[in-house]
């Protein structure tokens, strides 16, 4: 039975199934629309999160955080509070991380976007312990690029993110550097992530069948850890970092008052030459890197960074706009930034040996986990595919009878999209360049093309984080 026919047999009653842990009732997705800053709105100030060399310790507990507000609630936390620090490490850098678990549960952490070795990868096999620590220690040997940090253990990965346990990992480049981009202050990143909170004030994660069908999204919007954010700006160029840290929601990004603005970059660097759009759809898991000129708009101004309406995308999404960001033009400046015509040239994958394909669907009333790739649920000690070291492959992700969206996530490889068919029909702006998640509407075909040049046994998943918890993740290995 497929998950319409499903839903149309439950119909409108309040009917409560067990399935394992999971809980149906009533509850309806569609009616959890995030609460955003509004124009009048005083708001909270943009927090943004510390920086961290790539020498250093970080600390997994169970801290206090009031988001902006004035009520300190419990949270998971990387050193305290919602969200981790922010690590820069330079490309040909080693990274040297201390990592210690004081939480009262098991943990561990996948480097997302990182090309290193299976140990340091962040397996769902990879527990630490609770007072267990261990020491995280790779070389960078990719682009210049914004990648981040969470957990990884299995059935736990969208509980523990959703508590707090997540981080921006920027590698930094000479070749970067030289194209002169907004830094400093006028480089910000952005942590988006949807929450939902209990009457107490603290972060509830309680997913029913519903979520683990639709994933668990939340009515309030959180921008690096702040509620109802707001930033000041100057009539200038400023660099965004924007990451979808949400365990299931698509955003489609959009100037609330319809201007255009700049992709410069996706998850895993720079593209070869600036993309103007006017909208995009960030999956989870999904970075990108934008552009905006606020040169064009007067001192006093008010408009926000929002979340536009969008079509086939499932049930739970799209289906509503609203506010992420907002941002004030405090100060006019003289700029003298020009936006670059070219980027950082990409050398397109060419030679596939192999093609292999993966048929997304949904497996209703099953025990053992709804979310499937080619039929099977993810077994820790199952090899699903294995890879030759060097072989160069083109990945189908098939979506193509499906009704909910699925960002698919490769660990330890670099991709590039190559075609996308039925659905949106066509490879997106911000997916010309190096990707690891890339976003399979319903309807959809999407094939991307690998090198794999890292030896080893790595996961690949829905990046929906309930999808995932629920088993829609395989193992490879590449000998």
């Amino acid at each position: 039975m497929g998950r319409k026919d499903f839903l149309k047999t439950l119909g409108l009653s309040a009917i409560t199934l067990y399935a394992g842990n999971i809980v149906l009732t009533s509850c309806n997705n569609n009616d959890i629309v995030p609460l955003g800053l509004s124009l009048g709105d005083i708001g909270n100030p943009l927090r943004i999160p510390k920086t961290l060399n790539a020498i250093g310790q970080i600390i997994a507990t169970n801290g206090k955080d009031d988001f902006g507000s004035s009520q300190m609630v419990p949270v998971m936390g990387y050193d305290g509070g919602l969200l981790g620090p922010t690590i820069r490490a330079k490309k040909g850098e080693e990274v040297q991380i201390s990592f210690r678990n004081e939480l009262n549960e098991n943990t561990n952490i996948h480097w997302h976007g990182l090309v290193i070795p299976p140990e340091m990868d962040g397996h769902p096999t990879h527990t630490i312990k609770p007072k267990g620590e261990f020491n995280f220690k790779f070389k960078v040997n990719q682009q210049a690029g914004m990648n981040w940090y969470h957990p990884h253990l299995h059935e736990s990965t969208g509980r523990q993110v959703t508590q707090g346990l997540s981080g921006m990992f920027i590698i930094e480049s000479d070749e970067e550097k030289g194209l002169s981009l907004p830094s400093a202050d006028y480089e910000i990143p952005l942590v988006i992530q949807d929450k939902r909170f209990s009457s107490d004030g603290t972060i509830k994660y309680s997913p029913e069948m519903q979520d683990t069908m639709d994933g668990y999204l939340g009515d309030q919007i959180l921008v690096n850890g702040t509620l109802k954010p707001y930033v000041d700006v100057a009539t200038r160029f400023y660099r965004f970092r924007v990451l979808n840290g949400s365990s299931a929601r698509v955003y489609n990004l959009a100037l609330s008052d319809g201007s255009d603005y700049y992709v410069i970059g996706s998850d895993n660097g720079l593209l070869p030459v600036p993309q103007k759009v006017n909208s995009l759809l960030l999956g989870s898991g999904e970075r990108v890197d934008l552009l905006i000129d606020f040169s064009m708009f007067p001192v006093g101004m008010d408009l926000f960074l929002m979340s536009q309406t969008f079509n086939n995308m499932g049930k739970a999404q799209g289906n509503n706009a609203f506010n992420i960001l907002k941002f004030t033009v405090t100060t006019e400046e003289i700029d003298s930034f020009k936006l670059p015509q070219t980027l950082i040239p990409m050398t397109r994958i060419a030679g596939s040996s192999k093609t292999r394909n993966f048929e997304l669907k949904m497996k209703m009333l099953s025990f053992k986990g709804m979310h499937r790739i080619n039929n099977k649920v993810f077994d820790m000690n199952r090899i699903d595919e294995t890879v030759n070291l060097g072989a160069t492959e083109i990945w189908e992700f098939d979506n193509s009878s499906g009704d909910e969206p699925h960002p698919m996530h490769i660990h330890a490889v670099q991709f590039q999209v190559i075609t996308r068919s039925g659905g949106r029909g066509v490879i997106m702006p911000h997916e010309t360049g190096w990707k690891d998640t890339v976003l399979v509407a319903p309807g959809e075909k999407v094939q991307v093309i690998i090198k794999f040049e890292q030896k080893g046994t790595f996961v690949f998943h829905c990046h929906n984080l309930e999808h995932e918890d629920d088993g829609m993740m395989l193992n490879f290995q590449v000998v």
